[in-house]
Formats: C-alpha cells, sequence, structure tokens
C-alpha cells in the first residue's frame, strides 16, 4: 500500500478527524516498509484500535522504527503487556509500558531471544515444586523477588542473546529465591538488623551480596549441575564477588553457615566495596516478606494446634481402655517436633510421649512451613487446640461476603479472575472478570411438591424414561463374535466376496451393558429478563430432572448465572455434584430468581473448570437460557459478548466437555449455531415445552 492509502486506514482506525492526530508521517514510514511489515503494524493498530485509540497511535507510531530490529514475538508481547497494563491501571500507566520500547530497541540483540514470562512459567513452576520446602506459585511482577509465598518473574527476560540461557537465567533466579525461602534469609526483620547503619539501604545491600554468597553455596550441595550453569551465566556477564570479599565467600560457603553467619559479617562488608547484583540474584523486599509472614503466622499456627487436637483425640480414643484398665491417673500427653534438615532433605518427626506419630500430609506441610519461618517449631505452636481458645475463621480462606464487597469501597479481595476474549484485540483481556460464587437463598414455600402435583403424569413418564435408560443395553455392530448376524456387515462381506477382496470377519452384533460414568452441570440463565413465567418454567424443569436423574445415579450440578459489567460477575451455588439431592436444595431451586444482565463466558470457564476436577467419561454442560449473551455497561453484547461465549465453549470442548444449550430465544438462530456449533443447541417455541424437553435432550446427550 502506499501512504495514501494507509493515511486513510489510520485515520479511519483512529479516529484523526476529531483527536488531530497527524498519521500522514506515520503512514509514510509504513508504506516505506516491505508488505509483510506493514501487514504486521496496521493489524495489531487496527486491533489495539479497538480497545484503545491512544495506544494504537503510539504502537503506530513506534513500531516503523522497530521493524526489523526487534523480534515481532517480542513486539506482540510488548504490545499485549501494554494492553493489560490499560486494563488493570489506565492509560497513563500503559503509555509508560510503550515508552519502554525505546529500551528494547538499545537491547535489540538480546530482546530477539528473550523468554516470556507466560513460555516458562508452566516448567519452572513445576520445578520449583519438586524441590523441598514451602510450596511457591511463580507471578510476573515488575521486579524479581519473593515474598516467601510466591516468585515474581519479569514479563520479558532478556539478559543474554541466547534464548536458551535467558532460560537458564530465569531458572537460576528462580533457584535463587527458593533457596531464600528454604535456607532462612528471612528468620530475621533485615530492615532491623540493616537500621543500625549510617546508610541502611546500602547495608540491606550488602547483606543480600552476603546471603546470595552464602545460598549459592547451599544451591552447589543442593544443585550441582544448575549450580554450574549459574556460574557460567555470571563468568559470561562478567559478574563475581568485589576485590575483598573472597574471605567472606570462603566462610558463608561453610555448610554449617547460616543467616546468623551473614549477619555477623555485615559489619565488615559494609565496610567493603559494593557488591554489585549478581544476573540471577533478584532484590529483597522485607516489606513483602513481613506482609506475608504476618498473614500466615497465626493461621498456621491455630490449624497445627487443631490438627494435634485431632490427633489427640484419636490417640486418646485408642489410650483410653487401657487406661481404665490400669487404673494409673492420666497426664496430659505432649507433642515434640524435632527437624532433620541434613543433605538437602528436610524431615520433620513428630513425637507424642516420646512415640513417634505419623502425621497426615497436611499436618506435614504445616510443620515444614513454620520450621522455615523459625527455624524450629516453637514450643506454643505443639499445644494442641482447646474448645474456643482459637479463631475459627483462621482455620480457612476467609471467604468475605459477596454482597457486602460492592458495598461501600470496591475491592476484589476473595474474588476470582477469569479472562474474556476481546474479539477486536484477538486477544484475551487477562484476569478481566471478577466472579464470586454465592448461594441461592433457600425458599421453603412447597414448590417442590406443587410441581410434582402439576406433573404428576409427566413424572411417570420421565421416571419411566430414565429408568430405561438405566438398564438400557448397547448394540454394538461389526463384532468378530456376538448374539446376532450383522445383517448391514454381511451383506457388505458377500459383495466383497463376489469382487474377489477379503471378507471381513466383523459379522455380528453384540449387545453391551453400558456403565453409566457421566458428570453433568447445568448453567441456568438467572438474568433479569428471566423474570416471571420462564424462571417459574425453569425452576420447574429442574425439578423434574432432579426427580429423574436421581434414578439414573449420574453427578449432576446446578449453578445459575448472571452480574453487572465485569467486576460482578455472579455464579450462584444450587446443588454441586457432591451434594445429595436434599430439602435443602429443593428450597434452593425454588429460591432462584432473576438478578441482573447475561454475561456468559465467565459462568462457562468456571463450571468447565468444575467439570475438569470431576473423575468421569463424559461429561456435560447444559445451559437453559432464554436469551443472547449481554451485558449493559460495558460492551459485553452483540458480536463482543457471542465472540467471548464461542470462546469459552471452545475452551470447554478443548477439555472435553460437551455443552448444549437449550434456549427459547427465537432469534438465537442467527448466533447459536455459530457458538455452539450447528447439532449443540435446540430452540423451544414455548417455554413450557422445556420441563419435557429438557429429560428428552439430557438422554440424547448422555446416552
Amino acid at each position: 500500500m502506499n501512504a495514501e492509502e494507509i493515511t486513510q486506514l489510520l485515520e479511519g482506525w483512529l479516529e484523526a478527524d476529531f483527536s488531530f492526530r497527524k498519521v500522514g508521517p506515520t503512514a509514510a514510514k509504513i508504506a516505506a516498509l516491505p508488505d509483510r511489515d506493514q501487514d504486521f503494524i496496521l493489524e495489531w493498530t487496527k486491533r489495539v484500535a479497538s480497545s484503545n485509540l491512544e495506544v494504537a497511535w503510539q504502537f503506530a507510531r513506534r513500531a516503523p522504527a522497530l521493524m526489523g530490529t526487534m523480534d515481532r514475538r517480542l513486539m506482540e508481547a510488548w504490545l499485549l503487556g501494554a494492553c493489560d497494563v490499560y486494563d488493570r491501571q489506565g492509560l497513563r500507566h500503559a503509555l509508560t509500558v510503550m515508552e519502554e520500547a525505546d529500551h528494547f530497541e538499545e537491547r535489540q540483540l538480546e530482546m530477539t531471544a528473550g523468554v516470556l514470562f507466560e513460555d516458562v512459567a508452566g516448567v519452572l513452576g513445576n520445578f520449583v515444586r519438586g524441590l523441598s520446602g514451602r510450596r511457591l506459585t511463580l507471578e510476573p511482577g515488575k521486579h524479581v523477588h519473593t515474598d516467601t509465598e510466591r516468585i515474581f518473574l519479569p514479563g520479558v527476560l532478556a539478559r543474554f542473546p541466547d534464548t536458551a540461557d535467558n532460560f537458564k537465567l530465569a531458572k537460576a533466579m528462580v533457584a535463587m529465591l527458593w533457596a531464600q525461602t528454604r535456607f532462612g534469609t528471612f528468620r530475621a526483620d533485615l530492615s532491623v538488623a540493616c537500621a543500625g547503619f549510617s546508610d541502611p539501604d546500602r547495608a540491606l545491600r550488602q547483606l543480600h551480596g552476603l546471603e546470595t554468597l552464602r545460598l549459592s553455596a547451599c544451591i552447589s550441595r543442593e544443585l550441582p549441575g544448575l549450580y554450574r550453569e549459574m556460574e557460567r551465566l555470571k563468568a559470561a556477564l562478567g559478574e563475581g564477588p568485589p576485590l575483598g570479599w573472597e574471605p567472606l565467600a570462603q566462610r558463608l560457603a561453610q555448610p554449617e553457615a547460616n543467616l546468623e553467619d551473614s549477619l555477623a559479617l555485615l559489619g565488615d562488608a559494609y565496610a567493603l566495596a559494593d557488591f554489585q547484583p549478581w544476573c540471577y540474584q533478584g532484590a529483597l523486599k522485607p516489606d513483602a516478606v513481613a506482609a506475608a509472614f504476618e498473614a500466615r503466622r497465626e493461621k498456621e499456627k491455630t490449624r497445627l494446634r487443631v490438627k494435634l487436637a485431632e490427633l489427640l483425640e484419636e490417640h486418646t480414643r485408642h489410650e483410653d481402655g487401657q487406661a481404665k484398665d490400669s487404673g494409673k491417673p492420666r497426664q496430659r500427653p505432649e507433642f515434640e517436633a524435632e527437624a532433620r534438615d541434613e543433605e538437602g532433605r528436610l524431615d520433620l518427626e513428630l513425637t507424642l510421649d516420646g512415640l513417634p506419630v505419623a502425621p497426615p500430609e497436611d499436618v506435614k506441610a504445616l510443620l515444614s512451613s513454620i520450621y522455615l519461618d523459625f527455624g524450629e517449631i516453637p514450643p506454643d505452636y505443639l499445644v494442641p487446640a482447646g474448645d474456643g481458645d482459637y479463631d475459627p475463621s483462621l482455620l480457612g480462606e476467609q471467604a468475605l461476603d459477596p454482597d457486602a464487597v460492592w458495598q461501600g469501597t470496591y475491592h476484589e479481595e476473595g474474588a476470582t479472575f477469569y479472562h474474556e476474549w476481546d474479539m477486536g484485540r484477538e486477544h484475551y483481556r487477562k484476569n478481566w472478570c471478577v466472579m464470586r460464587e454465592k448461594e441461592v437463598p433457600p425458599v421453603e414455600d412447597n414448590f417442590h411438591r406443587i410441581t410434582l402435583d402439576k406433573y404428576a403424569g409427566l413424572v411417570k413418564h420421565l421416571r419411566k424414561s430414565f429408568e430405561a435408560m438405566r438398564d438400557e443395553n448397547r448394540v454394538e455392530k461389526r463384532q468378530a463374535y456376538g448374539d446376532d448376524v450383522d445383517i448391514d456387515a454381511l451383506v457388505e462381506a458377500l459383495a466383497d466376496a463376489r469382487d474377489g477382496s477379503e471378507m471381513s470377519d466383523r459379522l455380528f452384533v453384540r449387545l453391551h451393558r453400558a456403565e453409566r460414568n457421566i458428570a453433568v452441570a447445568f448453567m441456568v440463565d438467572m438474568s433479569g429478563s428471566t423474570r416471571g413465567w420462564i424462571n417459574e418454567a425453569e425452576r420447574e424443569a429442574l425439578i423434574l430432572l432432579c426427580e429423574a436423574l436421581e434414578l439414573l445415579g449420574d453427578r449432576y450440578a446446578i449453578y445459575g448465572f448472571s452480574g453487572i459489567t465485569r467486576k460482578r460477575c455472579e455464579l450462584f451455588r444450587i446443588k454441586t455434584f457432591d451434594e445429595p439431592y436434599s430439602d435443602e436444595v429443593k428450597a434452593r431451586i425454588s429460591g432462584i430468581r432473576a438478578q441482573e444482565y447475561t454475561r456468559m463466558g465467565f459462568a462457562i470457564r468456571h463450571l468447565s473448570e468444575l467439570l475438569k476436577g470431576v473423575e468421569a467419561r463424559t461429561k456435560v454442560l447444559i445451559t437453559l437460557s432464554d436469551g443472547r449473551p449481554d451485558d449493559y455497561f460495558d460492551g459485553y453484547r452483540g458480536p463482543y459478548g457471542i465472540e467471548d461465549t464461542r470462546m469459552a465453549l471452545l475452551e470447554a470442548r478443548r477439555a472435553g466437555i460437551h455443552p448444549f444449550c437449550i434456549t427459547i430465544d427465537r432469534e438465537a438462530r442467527d448466533y447459536l449455531p455459530h457458538m455452539y456449533g450447528a447439532a449443540r443447541y435446540i430452540i423451544l417455541d414455548d417455554v413450557r415445552q422445556l420441563p419435557m424437553k429438557v429429560s428428552d435432550i439430557y438422554r440424547r446427550l448422555t446416552s
């Protein structure tokens, strides 16, 4: 394309007439590029413009200079990173990310071989889980550090001109940060330890250098192969301890060296030259560590004491009979824990009155985590909890009231996040939907009994139909042996024989009694448009379906969905997979009420995750809806909502889940084939058909 054609495109996408952006010079630069580069820049400018015009404009301005010097894969990562920042933090922060392109250009050689967090997080996550100590998770972050719960790595890592070396550098970073938690870097308040120096920040950096020397020695003993790679990477960058640090390094390389030794040497190190950070060293963030420790301390103490109380109760029950027989007064049993931290293996032995106790895995994990914080198990942690002397809320993750979080200052704490597909960007908006599960308030109004009386005849029919489904046999054709001759196979075999072809020996049919191994999730539309008779028909259909499903023994769950904007996506628990069909569940079905709007993508993704956790050969997701995906306030309507829902359904299919939709929207033929596929939906002309049709469809899907 020439400059004039490109100018017209940019003016349209970037709304140049209203924003006074002068796209002509940029169009001329793009026009001077080869066709392939032009297509790349224009395509991404168009895609990003659907999210924000200014970000797209900044990309179009910078992209011509970056082409040929910056790897396209990394350019996409840089641009999508800016879009993600725009989604989370707004335009000002996104423009800051765009300006980083200047630094990318300066490091063009390395950037062609950089590794992305998304590409390495899975592998390195498995790597760190295989190491001893607390289970750490990987998250992207601006700085490389750990808060003792998470390890933060940059979105792009590109210190070396070789991709393999950049991956090894990421692995070395993970190993060093793991070593900080494993070998006790945070068993003292580092800020307090450095506060007495004239420059506490410099003291902290020198202490970090001492710990890097000590932990490198630990890694050399634990992971010698990786340590050799770390040394090679360090040597390639010309890194090493400054002059005068060698004696300190030798002392800290001793197997018995610990944090106390580093603190004892801090005064000497403070008088030496600055320790220049090594490539895999990361940063120390004492404030982040203190916050994580504060959140963990009481929770782990309470959980361990409660677990010990359970172990003690079990032990006491066993010993009661013997104590009665002996007639001796009983003494309060005492737990003790002894750690064996040798040759890289951390084992904690638990005893009760001197006798070894085999703790369950969760108790072992608690003991290990506490040991990493303190270097021992404090005696007060080993006192079994009594009634009323602990906060029960510390026993589990504190769940916020889903209704209360919408009041006052909005926050996302305790929510689950789901991506959403942006059709204009042709990429996901990461963690875009803020979802919370809620309970449906049960309503004790005898709706269950009224429904059964209303459909008494249909209930009998459904039960017979489902009983037949339970007992039915499946005919398997073209078998090598069986109960009868397969006429079709025999005719084909005779035809083959007359042609001179070899006859098949699979000429029989066999009755096979199918074993049901099915899990089904019902996703019920609770949007405002279902208010009234549609809502009543949905509840009636669920009652009748549950009555029939109980005969089959299939595992099934029922969830409602609704929401208003991406910030308030709500999934309503009506029945979980493990929950029996009880009076409580019947009351919840009766309590289903119309709510807000029809945002569907998050609900499909969440129920798909639940289905993935169920062991079943066949997994089905059935949606009961009265209309197309729609949310009023943030653009989730029309093609955007349809494409996100379609993408969520594709994700479900890739996970081995069979989606199906039952709707009463007469205009659904415009979009349902695109979303679900030609044979994966049904449109009801009359909602009163719903109770009867749902059972027929269920049978078709699961037989």
